[in-house]
């Protein structure tokens, strides 16, 4: 079935992340603070297209419960199949990343 969670908001996140992760690399390559800020710049836009998709595919979720598909309607949507399990993992180990990389760029814990 088709989506509802719009093209851009998970292209926009994907890339920005993705740009924040090719950062962060050259940051650990290069150590100039500016790069870790940078990274935590990308990464902020990446977590708030993330919960704008969590807030979205929430409500799909609990549907799949309350009206299980019957043969011959439209077919649901893609992320009413998303495991929990991956959701709540992703979710987790993006927050996590990005504390770590604040806590770095603020020189928190640095040797």
């Amino acid at each position: 079935g088709s989506s509802r969670l719009p093209v851009p908001i998970v292209f926009g996140h994907f890339a920005l992340a993705t740009a924040g992760l090719a950062v962060w690399i050259v940051y650990l390559i290069a150590d100039k603070d500016v790069l870790a800020w940078t990274a935590f710049g990308l990464l902020v836009p990446v977590a708030l297209l993330g919960f704008t998709m969590l807030a979205r595919w929430i409500p799909v979720y609990r549907a799949r419960s309350a009206a299980p598909a019957v043969a011959g309607e439209q077919s649901a949507p893609a992320e009413r199949h998303f495991p929990v399990p991956v959701v709540a993992g992703h979710g987790l180990f993006a927050v996590i990343t990005v504390v770590l990389v604040l806590l770095t760029a603020l020189g928190i814990g640095g040797s």
